[in-house]
């Protein structure tokens, strides 16, 4: 019985959607305004240049930082759990496991300052 409770739902939920949708669209207006459509900064009109050039320097950067903050938070569920596996004798392979990662993690923090990834000049 419980995939007849997940259809009704499922079927509720797209028929309610279809209905808010379409009483939208006849309760709204249609008006075209091109300012809407325009993007806007402090009030300065748009400036369209097409050379602009994004230094690699900030993909990088937003890279490096999703690489060890994953890594970081690969950390939060071995810290939690570890007591569990020292009580269950697994304590010393989960131990050298993690070690083993901090090692490639610390030569990854170590490669990147050393190959100065991070300097802005």
């Amino acid at each position: 019985m419980p995939l007849g409770g997940i259809l009704f739902i499922a079927v509720f939920v797209i028929l309610f959607g279809c209905l808010m949708l379409f009483l939208a669209s006849k309760a709204g207006k249609r008006v075209y305004d091109p300012v809407k459509f325009e993007a806007y900064e402090c009030g300065i009109p748009a400036q369209e240049k097409k050379d602009t050039k994004i230094s690699v320097k900030f993909y990088l950067t937003a890279i490096l930082f999703i690489i060890f903050d994953i890594e970081i938070i690969f950390m939060y569920p071995w810290a939690t759990t570890f007591r569990d596996f020292i009580q269950s004798g697994q304590g010393l392979f989960v131990l050298t496991s993690m070690f083993i990662f901090l090692l490639v993690f610390i030569y990854g923090l170590f490669w990147e300052v050393k190959s100065k990834a991070l300097e802005w000049d």
